[in-house]
């Protein structure tokens, strides 16, 4: 699912709906395993005398480690989007505050890809666009780089031919 019609300008059209790779979840799910062994285990060596009270607290100890550690990160990931136009690069982020940014492609002067050795094992790497005004736009973990960077070279030479 992409952006609402609504946010795309007359005669926009959206070519790609993109976020990070699946990879940036694997640190907040190893945390949240180990999350739930520790306090599993706290819970498992607490004396019997001092149920149910124990496990009541022990439980939302674990919660309250485990929005930090792996629910926020899951919501960063889920907020972020990448849209690309055949007239803009947007770029959108946040769960409570909301953080966008347009570039135009007429400003894009050049598409550049970074992997590295992980990035290669999983499909993904960074997209550089360089801007003809602004630092460098990267987005990062995008899957199947090479592919969208192709994609996106070839509507910008489609859109300066």
């Amino acid at each position: 699912m992409g952006l609402p019609a609504k946010l795309l300008g007359t005669g926009e059209q959206e070519l790609l709906h993109l976020r990070s790779h699946g990879k940036t979840m694997i640190k907040p799910a190893i945390w949240l395993v180990v999350v739930a062994v520790l306090f599993g285990a706290v819970f498992a060596l607490l004396p019997v005398s001092w149920r149910p009270a124990s496990g009541w607290v022990v439980t939302i100890l674990a919660l309250a480690l485990a929005v930090p550690v792996y629910l926020l990160p899951l919501l960063r990931w889920r907020t972020t989007t990448y849209t690309l136009t055949n007239h803009r690069l947007i770029t959108r982020s946040g769960i409570i505050n909301k953080v966008g940014h347009d570039v135009p492609v007429a400003r894009i002067t050049n598409v550049a890809y970074e992997r590295s050795l992980t990035d290669r094992m999983f499909g993904c790497g960074s997209l550089v666009f360089t801007t003809s005004a602004e630092a460098p736009v990267v987005l990062h973990d995008i899957p199947k780089v090479e592919e969208v960077g192709v994609a996106i070279s070839n509507l910008l030479f489609g859109v300066r031919g």
